[in-house]
């Protein structure tokens, strides 16, 4: 049988309970072996990102105590723009005999089909869609069935509680002084604080 990994990419400036909490649900509900996260390298949608270097650090003590989780820099070490399609093609060709669940959030899955390739992306995973709350948009539905129509795509729906957690009102919390201790990881705060990130520059989500 092979393995079926989750991969939860994204910008993680920074990580927070919301994206660990996404991932233990993707692990539970979609019977995934684990979940990869991908921090984002450099971005044709974002310019002002803080250093990936520091994101990657940041990831990597989020998910230190939990063996299911692991972080790939398969996007910060590429040259040039990172694009999906690229990422989960390199993927394949490394883990052999794998499924990847590509794991993402419902404004991102109504406009996938903008993206650089979009088949090549339904082709290399099948799609995990975040829907909030119990019940699916039906707006969600809608694109799902369109996706399958025109790309074969398999896509599941994640119903997670509504998670009212943002890594910008975190950025916006440290640079106006106010605690936001409860909201990531203990070790991913200590970093923070100690590298004072966030406490002038502004950064694109």
């Amino acid at each position: 049988m092979s393995d079926r990994i989750g991969i939860l990419g994204g910008t993680f400036n920074p990580i927070h309970m919301g994206h660990l909490k996404l991932a233990e649900l993707a692990l539970t509900e979609l019977n995934l072996n684990s979940i990869m996260f991908i921090p984002s390298g450099k971005s044709y949608m974002k310019s002002n990102v803080l250093d990936a270097s520091l994101r990657l650090e940041m990831v990597k003590l989020a998910i230190s105590g939990n063996s299911r989780f692991s972080v790939n820099d398969i996007e910060i070490k590429r040259a040039g723009n990172s694009y999906s399609y690229e990422t989960l093609e390199t993927l394949h060709e490394a883990y052999e005999d794998t499924e990847f669940v590509f794991i993402t959030g419902a404004d991102s899955f109504l406009s996938i089909d903008k993206w650089k390739c979009p088949g090549r992306i339904f082709r290399a995973a099948s799609l995990a869609v975040l829907a909030r709350g119990d019940s699916t948009d039906e707006k969600l539905k809608k694109k799902a069935f369109e996706y399958k129509r025109i790309f074969n795509a398999k896509v599941f729906f994640l119903h997670a509680p509504i998670i009212d957690i943002s890594s910008t009102q975190i950025r916006n919390m440290i640079k106006n002084g106010e605690p936001a201790d409860e909201l990531v990881p203990p070790s991913v705060y200590r970093f923070i604080n100690e590298h004072k990130i966030y406490l002038k520059e502004s950064f694109d989500e």
